[in-house]
């Protein structure tokens, strides 16, 4: 059994990395196998810094010191939840609570890097792929980003460098006024729905050739 699931908060993901656990206690408790349970949370980065960066600039543009401190973020946001979410992961899974899970052959529900391609032109065409290599992580690089990273990427575990800068980063947007928690619930409806049109598609799809929607389960 494989879950699957689409982030773009940090709060979120804490309440689905919480389930998972609590779904894992719960399967255990029954005497049931955990070994063949596997989930990843998918946490879509390059959305975050398209959603915040244009409100970064109206900051900077309307100029003085917070103009500034705007400036230092754009581009940054992202990789800040990146690395805040992945914090919050060593917090879970690193404890006595999944130790006693994985004692009886449960699996960490892994980070998975979604969104990965950069969007604006202006910024490196790797900047989320390398600051993010990690244990227990996955990165669905886009066919483009994957042949860049064959091309000129530096390989190297570089996922729990600057993680107080990260949560500064993070602190500092707040500070500014814009609450990243408020501007990703935007983006988790947008998600859900370019994930739910192109499902629905599919079923009407199997239902027109015959096919029950058991196929899919």
């Amino acid at each position: 059994n494989v879950n699957v699931t689409l982030l773009f908060s940090l709060e979120r993901y804490r309440a689905v990395a919480e389930a998972y656990l609590a779904a894992l206690e719960a399967r255990a408790e029954r005497g049931l196998d955990l070994s063949r349970l596997a989930s990843v949370a998918s946490f879509f980065l390059s959305r975050i810094d398209v959603k915040v960066d244009p409100l970064l600039e109206r900051v900077m543009a309307e100029g003085g010191a917070r103009a500034g401190r705007a400036e230092r973020l754009r581009g940054r946001v992202a990789l800040a939840s990146a690395k805040g979410a992945y914090a919050i992961y060593r917090e879970l899974f690193g404890g006595e609570r999944f130790e006693r899970l994985r004692a009886q052959g449960a699996r960490p529900q892994r980070l998975l890097w979604a969104s990965t391609s950069t969007k604006n032109p202006d910024y490196p065409d790797l900047l989320y792929v390398e600051p993010l290599v990690g244990p227990e992580t996955v990165n669905t690089m886009p066919l483009e980003t994957l042949e860049a990273y064959r091309d000129h990427g530096a390989p190297a575990l570089r996922l729990t460098e600057g993680m107080d800068e990260a949560a500064a980063d993070l602190a500092a947007l707040a500070e500014l006024g814009l609450e990243l928690s408020a501007l990703t619930l935007d983006l988790e409806r947008e998600g859900v729905e370019k994930f739910v049109k192109p499902f629905d598609s599919l079923l009407a799809t199997l239902r027109e050739a015959g096919k029950p929607d058991q196929t899919l389960a």
